[in-house]
Protein backbone atom coordinates (compact mmCIF):
# COMPACT_ATOMS: atom_id res chain seq x y z
CA UNK A 1 0.00 0.00 0.00
CA UNK A 2 1.23 2.93 -0.51
CA UNK A 3 2.58 5.95 1.66
CA UNK A 4 -0.28 8.41 2.24
CA UNK A 5 -3.22 6.32 0.93
CA UNK A 6 -5.70 4.66 3.48
CA UNK A 7 -8.20 2.08 2.57
CA UNK A 8 -11.26 0.69 5.28
CA UNK A 9 -13.82 -1.75 4.60
CA UNK A 10 -17.19 -0.55 2.97
CA UNK A 11 -19.42 -2.32 5.52
CA UNK A 12 -18.50 0.52 8.35
CA UNK A 13 -19.99 4.06 8.19
CA UNK A 14 -17.17 6.69 6.24
CA UNK A 15 -17.86 8.53 9.94
CA UNK A 16 -15.98 5.72 12.07
CA UNK A 17 -13.06 6.07 9.74
CA UNK A 18 -12.50 9.75 10.12
CA UNK A 19 -10.31 8.48 13.17
CA UNK A 20 -8.18 6.92 11.22
CA UNK A 21 -7.37 10.24 8.99
CA UNK A 22 -4.89 13.16 9.32
CA UNK A 23 -6.38 16.37 10.61
CA UNK A 24 -5.99 17.37 7.18
CA UNK A 25 -7.42 14.63 5.22
CA UNK A 26 -10.28 14.44 7.65
CA UNK A 27 -11.15 18.24 6.76
CA UNK A 28 -10.55 17.67 3.07
CA UNK A 29 -12.85 14.59 2.81
CA UNK A 30 -15.69 16.50 4.49
CA UNK A 31 -15.68 19.34 2.41
CA UNK A 32 -16.14 17.36 -0.16
CA UNK A 33 -19.39 15.88 1.65
CA UNK A 34 -20.57 19.07 2.86
CA UNK A 35 -20.77 20.47 -1.38
CA UNK A 36 -22.61 16.73 -2.05
CA UNK A 37 -24.92 17.46 0.54
CA UNK A 38 -25.48 21.25 -1.31
CA UNK A 39 -25.81 19.56 -4.50
CA UNK A 40 -23.12 21.84 -6.31
CA UNK A 41 -21.54 20.30 -9.46
CA UNK A 42 -17.75 19.84 -8.80
CA UNK A 43 -16.12 21.25 -11.77
CA UNK A 44 -12.54 21.04 -10.71
CA UNK A 45 -11.48 17.45 -9.41
CA UNK A 46 -11.27 17.60 -5.27
CA UNK A 47 -7.87 17.35 -3.75
CA UNK A 48 -6.46 13.59 -2.37
CA UNK A 49 -7.00 12.61 0.57
CA UNK A 50 -2.96 11.89 1.28
CA UNK A 51 -0.56 13.55 3.14
CA UNK A 52 1.63 16.68 2.41
CA UNK A 53 3.76 14.30 0.31
CA UNK A 54 3.20 13.10 -3.28
CA UNK A 55 1.94 9.36 -2.69
CA UNK A 56 3.62 6.46 -5.04
CA UNK A 57 1.40 4.57 -6.28
CA UNK A 58 1.43 0.78 -5.51
CA UNK A 59 0.41 -2.09 -7.61
CA UNK A 60 -0.50 -4.28 -4.80
CA UNK A 61 -3.21 -2.22 -3.25
CA UNK A 62 -6.73 -2.71 -5.27
CA UNK A 63 -8.67 0.43 -6.23
CA UNK A 64 -11.26 -1.01 -4.86
CA UNK A 65 -10.04 -0.63 -1.20
CA UNK A 66 -8.77 3.03 -1.62
CA UNK A 67 -11.18 6.18 -1.48
CA UNK A 68 -11.27 8.11 -4.91
CA UNK A 69 -10.86 11.78 -4.80
CA UNK A 70 -14.59 12.21 -5.69
CA UNK A 71 -15.39 9.41 -3.73
CA UNK A 72 -18.80 8.50 -6.24
CA UNK A 73 -19.91 6.17 -3.28
CA UNK A 74 -20.58 9.09 -0.59
CA UNK A 75 -22.61 10.97 -3.52
CA UNK A 76 -24.63 8.34 -4.82
CA UNK A 77 -25.63 7.40 -1.37
CA UNK A 78 -26.38 10.52 -0.24
CA UNK A 79 -29.01 12.03 -3.56
CA UNK A 80 -30.32 8.26 -3.31
CA UNK A 81 -31.30 8.71 0.40
CA UNK A 82 -34.89 9.52 0.29
CA UNK A 83 -36.68 8.36 3.57
CA UNK A 84 -36.92 10.92 6.70
CA UNK A 85 -34.43 8.73 8.91
CA UNK A 86 -31.29 8.93 5.97
CA UNK A 87 -32.30 12.70 5.49
CA UNK A 88 -31.80 13.88 8.81
CA UNK A 89 -28.65 11.54 9.36
CA UNK A 90 -27.31 13.25 6.01
CA UNK A 91 -28.47 16.43 8.47
CA UNK A 92 -26.69 15.74 11.41
CA UNK A 93 -23.32 14.74 8.95
CA UNK A 94 -23.61 18.18 7.22
CA UNK A 95 -23.61 20.07 10.68
CA UNK A 96 -20.56 17.76 11.76
CA UNK A 97 -19.30 18.34 8.69
CA UNK A 98 -19.45 22.18 9.01
CA UNK A 99 -18.06 21.63 12.83
CA UNK A 100 -15.24 20.21 12.09
CA UNK A 101 -14.30 23.03 9.07
CA UNK A 102 -12.16 25.88 9.98
CA UNK A 103 -13.18 29.58 9.82
CA UNK A 104 -11.58 29.98 7.04
CA UNK A 105 -13.08 27.27 5.02
CA UNK A 106 -16.65 27.96 5.81
CA UNK A 107 -16.00 31.63 4.68
CA UNK A 108 -14.58 29.97 1.03
CA UNK A 109 -17.59 27.83 0.91
CA UNK A 110 -19.62 30.83 1.64
CA UNK A 111 -18.13 33.09 -1.05
CA UNK A 112 -18.32 30.36 -3.43
CA UNK A 113 -22.27 29.75 -2.83
CA UNK A 114 -22.34 33.51 -3.36
CA UNK A 115 -20.61 33.95 -6.34
CA UNK A 116 -22.48 31.67 -8.50
CA UNK A 117 -25.80 32.76 -6.87
CA UNK A 118 -24.72 36.32 -8.60
CA UNK A 119 -23.34 34.73 -12.09
CA UNK A 120 -26.53 36.58 -13.55
CA UNK A 121 -26.74 39.58 -11.99
CA UNK A 122 -22.26 39.96 -12.82
CA UNK A 123 -23.39 39.44 -16.05
CA UNK A 124 -26.33 41.87 -16.16
CA UNK A 125 -23.49 44.40 -14.70
CA UNK A 126 -20.84 44.11 -17.26
CA UNK A 127 -23.62 44.27 -20.15
CA UNK A 128 -24.99 47.80 -18.49
CA UNK A 129 -21.16 48.77 -18.30
CA UNK A 130 -20.36 48.30 -22.01
CA UNK A 131 -23.85 50.23 -22.83
CA UNK A 132 -22.90 53.11 -20.43
CA UNK A 133 -19.11 53.02 -22.05
CA UNK A 134 -20.75 53.34 -25.45
CA UNK A 135 -22.65 56.13 -24.62
CA UNK A 136 -19.89 58.30 -23.19
CA UNK A 137 -17.88 57.77 -26.41
CA UNK A 138 -20.62 58.54 -28.24
CA UNK A 139 -21.57 62.21 -26.66
CA UNK A 140 -17.57 62.62 -26.25
CA UNK A 141 -17.64 63.00 -30.14
CA UNK A 142 -20.46 65.01 -30.01
CA UNK A 143 -18.76 67.59 -27.57
CA UNK A 144 -15.70 67.62 -29.95
CA UNK A 145 -17.55 68.39 -32.69
CA UNK A 146 -19.55 70.93 -31.10
CA UNK A 147 -16.07 72.28 -29.92
CA UNK A 148 -15.06 72.54 -33.43
CA UNK A 149 -17.64 74.47 -34.62
CA UNK A 150 -17.48 76.98 -31.98
CA UNK A 151 -13.70 77.33 -33.63
CA UNK A 152 -14.94 78.17 -36.49
CA UNK A 153 -17.39 80.87 -35.37
CA UNK A 154 -14.44 82.58 -33.07
CA UNK A 155 -14.20 85.96 -33.33
CA UNK A 156 -11.45 87.37 -34.97
CA UNK A 157 -8.34 88.91 -33.64
CA UNK A 158 -8.12 92.50 -33.32
CA UNK A 159 -4.55 93.37 -32.45
CA UNK A 160 -4.89 96.62 -30.10
CA UNK A 161 -1.86 99.45 -30.89
CA UNK A 162 -1.32 99.94 -27.18
CA UNK A 163 2.53 98.70 -25.56
CA UNK A 164 2.63 97.27 -22.57
CA UNK A 165 6.22 96.98 -20.60
CA UNK A 166 7.45 94.45 -18.34
CA UNK A 167 10.01 96.41 -16.69
CA UNK A 168 13.01 94.16 -16.02
CA UNK A 169 16.10 96.34 -14.36
CA UNK A 170 15.67 95.14 -10.80
CA UNK A 171 17.65 91.60 -11.21
CA UNK A 172 19.97 92.92 -8.83
CA UNK A 173 17.02 93.04 -5.85
CA UNK A 174 15.74 89.53 -6.07
CA UNK A 175 16.55 86.39 -4.61
CA UNK A 176 17.16 83.31 -7.37
CA UNK A 177 13.88 82.01 -5.76
CA UNK A 178 11.21 85.58 -6.53
CA UNK A 179 13.33 85.98 -10.36
CA UNK A 180 12.11 82.15 -10.82
CA UNK A 181 8.51 83.38 -9.76
CA UNK A 182 8.84 86.82 -12.15
CA UNK A 183 9.55 83.90 -14.74
CA UNK A 184 6.94 81.89 -14.47
CA UNK A 185 4.87 85.34 -14.28
CA UNK A 186 6.27 86.82 -17.72
CA UNK A 187 5.26 82.75 -19.25
CA UNK A 188 1.46 83.67 -17.93
CA UNK A 189 2.01 87.19 -19.35
CA UNK A 190 2.84 85.67 -23.04
CA UNK A 191 0.45 82.89 -22.82
CA UNK A 192 -2.30 85.29 -21.90
CA UNK A 193 -1.35 87.55 -24.89
CA UNK A 194 -1.50 85.16 -27.53
CA UNK A 195 -5.38 83.91 -26.57
CA UNK A 196 -6.75 87.82 -26.55
CA UNK A 197 -9.24 89.07 -28.79
CA UNK A 198 -7.22 92.61 -28.56
CA UNK A 199 -3.82 91.47 -27.92
CA UNK A 200 -1.30 94.38 -26.98
CA UNK A 201 2.47 95.06 -28.16
CA UNK A 202 4.15 93.05 -25.89
CA UNK A 203 7.71 94.39 -24.46
CA UNK A 204 10.55 92.81 -22.39
CA UNK A 205 13.19 95.36 -21.60
CA UNK A 206 16.63 95.19 -19.53
CA UNK A 207 16.69 91.83 -19.68
CA UNK A 208 19.54 89.94 -19.13
CA UNK A 209 21.69 88.74 -15.41
CA UNK A 210 19.75 86.37 -13.55
CA UNK A 211 16.36 86.02 -15.79
CA UNK A 212 17.61 85.62 -18.90
CA UNK A 213 20.25 83.07 -17.60
CA UNK A 214 16.92 80.84 -15.32
CA UNK A 215 15.07 81.31 -18.74
CA UNK A 216 17.78 79.49 -20.54
CA UNK A 217 17.86 76.87 -18.06
CA UNK A 218 14.03 75.97 -17.71
CA UNK A 219 12.95 77.64 -20.77
CA UNK A 220 15.17 77.63 -24.08
CA UNK A 221 12.35 77.96 -26.58
CA UNK A 222 11.73 81.76 -25.28
CA UNK A 223 14.46 82.73 -28.21
CA UNK A 224 11.54 81.25 -30.46
CA UNK A 225 8.68 83.25 -28.94
CA UNK A 226 6.43 85.26 -31.03
CA UNK A 227 4.51 88.64 -31.13
CA UNK A 228 7.04 90.06 -28.08
CA UNK A 229 9.99 92.35 -28.29
CA UNK A 230 12.53 91.23 -25.95
CA UNK A 231 15.18 93.39 -25.20
CA UNK A 232 18.26 94.12 -23.71
CA UNK A 233 17.73 97.99 -23.67
CA UNK A 234 16.19 100.75 -21.07
CA UNK A 235 12.46 101.38 -22.65
CA UNK A 236 13.39 105.39 -22.39
CA UNK A 237 15.78 104.24 -25.04
CA UNK A 238 12.90 102.60 -27.29
CA UNK A 239 9.94 104.63 -26.35
CA UNK A 240 9.86 108.36 -26.41
CA UNK A 241 9.53 109.65 -22.45
CA UNK A 242 6.09 111.83 -23.09
CA UNK A 243 4.49 108.36 -24.61
CA UNK A 244 5.38 106.61 -20.86
CA UNK A 245 3.43 105.79 -17.90
CA UNK A 246 4.68 103.40 -15.31
CA UNK A 247 1.49 101.69 -13.07
CA UNK A 248 2.79 102.14 -9.92
CA UNK A 249 -0.20 101.56 -6.80
CA UNK A 250 2.08 104.41 -4.56
CA UNK A 251 0.88 107.13 -7.47
CA UNK A 252 -1.42 109.76 -6.82
CA UNK A 253 -2.96 109.71 -10.36
CA UNK A 254 -5.63 107.20 -10.85
CA UNK A 255 -6.25 105.75 -14.39
CA UNK A 256 -9.61 106.05 -15.91
CA UNK A 257 -9.17 105.34 -19.82
CA UNK A 258 -6.40 103.25 -21.07
CA UNK A 259 -5.27 105.65 -24.25
CA UNK A 260 -4.32 102.81 -26.70
CA UNK A 261 -1.34 105.08 -27.63
CA UNK A 262 0.80 105.36 -24.52
CA UNK A 263 3.66 102.74 -23.81
CA UNK A 264 2.37 101.46 -20.19
CA UNK A 265 5.56 100.46 -17.76
CA UNK A 266 4.81 97.41 -15.42
CA UNK A 267 7.93 96.92 -12.61
CA UNK A 268 9.38 93.30 -13.41
CA UNK A 269 9.70 92.89 -9.10
CA UNK A 270 9.28 90.20 -6.74
CA UNK A 271 10.06 91.49 -3.54
CA UNK A 272 6.96 90.61 -1.10
CA UNK A 273 7.25 94.40 -0.15
CA UNK A 274 10.63 94.67 0.70
CA UNK A 275 11.34 98.11 -1.19
CA UNK A 276 8.03 99.41 -1.13
CA UNK A 277 7.52 102.75 -3.81
CA UNK A 278 10.37 101.75 -5.52
CA UNK A 279 8.58 102.20 -8.82
CA UNK A 280 7.12 105.11 -8.57
CA UNK A 281 10.30 107.22 -7.02
CA UNK A 282 12.26 105.40 -10.67
CA UNK A 283 9.13 107.25 -12.36
CA UNK A 284 9.20 110.51 -10.59
CA UNK A 285 13.55 110.96 -10.99
CA UNK A 286 13.10 109.73 -14.72
CA UNK A 287 10.13 112.41 -15.00
CA UNK A 288 7.77 110.15 -16.67
CA UNK A 289 4.17 109.72 -15.82
CA UNK A 290 2.92 107.24 -13.60
CA UNK A 291 -0.91 106.33 -13.06
CA UNK A 292 -2.51 103.41 -10.91
CA UNK A 293 -4.76 101.29 -11.92
CA UNK A 294 -8.87 101.96 -10.60
CA UNK A 295 -8.67 99.27 -8.22
CA UNK A 296 -9.78 101.56 -4.98
CA UNK A 297 -13.08 103.00 -7.28
CA UNK A 298 -14.24 99.43 -7.77
CA UNK A 299 -12.89 96.99 -5.24
CA UNK A 300 -12.05 97.12 -1.20
CA UNK A 301 -9.54 94.13 -0.44
CA UNK A 302 -8.33 92.47 2.55
CA UNK A 303 -4.33 93.03 1.66
CA UNK A 304 -2.76 95.83 0.20
CA UNK A 305 -3.22 96.53 -3.55
CA UNK A 306 -0.27 95.66 -5.00
CA UNK A 307 -0.61 93.38 -7.51
CA UNK A 308 1.57 90.64 -9.64
CA UNK A 309 3.32 91.07 -12.99
CA UNK A 310 0.52 88.57 -14.83
CA UNK A 311 -2.40 90.12 -12.61
CA UNK A 312 -1.80 93.72 -14.10
CA UNK A 313 -1.03 92.40 -17.67
CA UNK A 314 -4.18 90.21 -17.48
CA UNK A 315 -6.53 93.11 -16.18
CA UNK A 316 -5.14 95.33 -19.17
CA UNK A 317 -6.25 92.88 -21.39
CA UNK A 318 -9.16 92.13 -19.92
CA UNK A 319 -10.41 96.03 -20.11
CA UNK A 320 -9.56 96.54 -23.77
CA UNK A 321 -11.86 93.48 -24.39
CA UNK A 322 -14.88 94.49 -22.22
CA UNK A 323 -14.50 98.33 -21.67
CA UNK A 324 -15.81 97.74 -17.97
CA UNK A 325 -13.04 97.89 -15.09
CA UNK A 326 -14.59 96.29 -12.58
CA UNK A 327 -15.39 93.36 -14.87
CA UNK A 328 -12.40 93.33 -15.70
CA UNK A 329 -10.77 93.53 -12.16
CA UNK A 330 -12.99 90.33 -10.87
CA UNK A 331 -12.46 88.36 -13.93
CA UNK A 332 -8.68 88.36 -13.04
CA UNK A 333 -8.42 88.98 -9.24
CA UNK A 334 -7.72 85.80 -7.41
CA UNK A 335 -10.01 84.79 -4.10
CA UNK A 336 -7.12 84.69 -1.81
CA UNK A 337 -6.95 88.56 -2.09
CA UNK A 338 -10.51 89.04 -0.61
CA UNK A 339 -11.63 91.39 -3.15
CA UNK A 340 -15.31 92.70 -3.41
CA UNK A 341 -16.94 94.78 -4.75
CA UNK A 342 -17.50 98.42 -2.66
CA UNK A 343 -20.60 98.79 -2.63
CA UNK A 344 -21.02 95.40 -0.62
CA UNK A 345 -18.38 96.10 1.18
CA UNK A 346 -20.01 99.54 2.16
CA UNK A 347 -23.44 98.02 3.26
CA UNK A 348 -21.86 95.78 5.08
CA UNK A 349 -19.84 98.22 7.31
CA UNK A 350 -22.82 100.44 7.72
CA UNK A 351 -24.76 97.56 9.19
CA UNK A 352 -22.21 96.37 11.83
CA UNK A 353 -22.44 100.40 13.01
CA UNK A 354 -25.63 100.39 13.51
CA UNK A 355 -25.58 96.95 15.36
CA UNK A 356 -22.79 98.36 17.55
CA UNK A 357 -24.84 101.54 17.92
CA UNK A 358 -27.66 99.70 19.13
CA UNK A 359 -25.72 97.52 21.58
CA UNK A 360 -23.93 100.73 22.62
CA UNK A 361 -28.05 102.16 23.83
CA UNK A 362 -29.64 99.02 24.71
CA UNK A 363 -26.64 99.12 27.48
CA UNK A 364 -27.39 102.77 28.23
CA UNK A 365 -30.83 102.01 28.64
CA UNK A 366 -30.30 99.11 31.50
Amino acid sequence: MGRGCFSYPRSLPLITCLSVLSSRQRKSLLLMKYLSFAEKPVNKPVQKLMSSETPTESPEVPMENTVSPEVPGVEEKVKSSGSPVERQEAGSNKEECLELLSKRQRKKLLKQKQWEEQKDLRRQKRKEKRQKRKQERQSKLDSNNEGNDRKRVRREVIPSTLRLIVDCSFDDLMVLKDVKKLHKQIQRCYAENRKAFHPVQFYLTSHGGQLKSNMNESNKGWVNWKDIQIRTEHYTELIKKEDLVYLTSDSPDVLSELDEKKAYVIGGLVDHNHHKGITYKKAVEQGIGHAQLPLGNFVKMKSRKVLAVNHVFEIILAYLEKRDWKEAFFSVLPQRKGAVPLEEASNSSKHTLSGKEDEDNDSENN
